[in-house]
This record gives C-alpha cells, structure tokens and sequence, in this order.
C-alpha cells in the first residue's frame, strides 16, 4: 500500500523544538523529491521545506535557520526538526511526495 504516515507533532511552548517525522511505503522512497506542507486554520496550505533524492534542501524563509529537513533512505522517512518554534508555526503539517499526501499532523505553539 502506497502511504505517508506522519508523527511527532504536539502541543510545545513557544520557543521550544519538535521533530517531525513521515514514513513511507508502497513506493521507490530514495528516488523522489519529499517535502513538507503547512495548513493553518483559515489559510492555505504553504510549502514549508523539500529535500531532493540527493539530499539538497531548501526552505522557505518563514522557516529558514530555524527548520531542517532531512531523510533517511535505508529508513524510508523524512524528518523535519523545528526549532526556536513560534505562534505562528502552529498548522497541521504534512509531508508530500510521489504525488501523496499524508494524514496531517498538528503542531500547536502556545503558552
């Protein structure tokens, strides 16, 4: 079955860190592009960070030297590791790739 499964998302502080994870099956992971998405209540969802086949990454600069991206191919996942988090992170955050979506998982920054 070809899936993204998504964890590691929660309530935290502001100024505290989480990271994410996506697991991946049914499909040739280490051959794609995976990236991950935001959706906070009311917006749209927004491009966050991707991670090539080859591992360069890039971000977008909401995020920037605060987010990092990184996969493990023998493992089939992608990591996001979010840092210094802030109010405005907080979203339902998915992980995309090979044209699927996954389930979504919430990340709440509040005091």
């Amino acid at each position: 079955q070809v899936q993204l499964v998504e964890s590691g998302g929660g309530l935290v502080q502001p100024g505290g860190s989480l990271r994410l994870s996506c697991a991946a099956s049914g499909f040739t992971f280490s051959i794609y592009h995976m990236s991950w998405h935001r959706q906070a209540p009311g917006k749209q969802r927004e491009w966050v960070a991707g991670i090539s086949s080859g591992g360069t990454t890039n971000y977008a600069e909401s995020v920037k030297d605060r987010f990092t991206i990184s996969r493990d191919n023998v493992k089939s996942t992608v990591y996001l590791q979010m840092n210094n988090l802030k109010p405005e992170d907080t979203a339902v955050y998915y992980c995309m790739g090979s044209s699927i979506w996954g389930q979504g998982t919430q990340v709440t920054v509040s005091s």
